[in-house]
């Protein structure tokens, strides 16, 4: 018969959601597995299956029960931590959403918009396409299995324990969530410079020409010379997203050391 003291259930439970905290909280937050088009329900039975497969190669997971102070401080550790790892890589999207946003201002597409659930509000069509399209890449080059990969690795270079996790992490989110206008700056630039010579060129032409009706002829010209460069422009951002990508990859590591510093 088997025998099983409350002190090993207690273990046993402990040494299943600790990881479950820290897994939920990015699946929660992350690109893609965060999208709220994904049922509640499956982002949990997600989580508690990588948790169930995650926790017997855990080393040292403290005995400490559930219900107790401390148990509380880990709780907030691993919540912490994996929001921090979700918010991290999500700030990669975020930036190609503020390059579709000011590329879509600029081609005179600022009307063109629908609510977007994710997002909680209006959205432009042109940040959408963008959107998806940095999705798909994410997914060709196994961005969501290396993700998934360097939380499980966390758990190594970040134990589960009830001590402060360090400021320094939260520092490190800050600075990324700093250079997300910066990214988006760059992957639209190519736009911005031309639909600005653009726009410069017709204001030449209204001064040479009074009769013209700049306001009539502007926003065609504009929205079709601005669909024609971002033809040309499309497979060139594509190597740009996906060093975008890989550079936000590589901040959630950064985000983890730090945390253990």
């Amino acid at each position: 018969m088997l025998d099983v003291s409350t002190d090993q259930l207690y273990g046993w439970i402990a040494a299943f959601l600790w990881p479950l905290f820290r897994l939920l909280a990015l699946i929660g937050t992350a690109p893609l597995f965060g999208e709220s088009s994904i049922p509640r329900r499956a982002k949990v039975a997600l989580a508690a299956l990588l948790a169930a497969v995650v926790s017997p190669t855990i080393p040292n997971i403290p005995a400490v029960p559930a219900y107790s102070y401390e148990g509380l401080l880990i709780v907030l550790n691993e919540v912490g931590i994996g929001v921090a790892m979700g918010f991290t890589m999500r700030l990669a999207f975020a930036a190609v959403q503020v390059a579709g946003e000011v590329i879509g201002l600029q081609m005179g597409l600022s009307f063109a918009a629908f609510y977007d659930r994710n997002a909680g509000g209006q959205t432009m069509v042109l940040s959408r396409f963008l959107n998806l399209v940095a999705m798909l890449m994410f997914l060709a080059m196994d961005g969501h299995l290396t993700m998934l990969a360097t939380v499980v690795d966390s758990f190594n270079a970040l134990p589960i324990a009830a001590s402060p996790l360090s400021g320094h992490g939260w520092g490190a989110v800050a600075r990324a969530g700093a250079q997300v206008f910066a990214w988006g700056t760059l992957l639209s630039l190519p736009m911005i410079a031309t639909l600005l010579t653009l726009n410069l060129a017709m204001g030449i032409l209204n001064r040479a020409s009074p009769q013209l009706s700049i306001f009539a002829v502007g926003f065609p010209v504009t929205l079709a010379g601005g669909m024609l460069v971002l033809m040309l422009v499309m497979p060139q951002m594509g190597a740009y997203m996906q060093h975008l990508l890989e550079a936000a990859l590589q901040t959630m590591t950064n985000v983890l050391e730090q945390f253990a510093n």
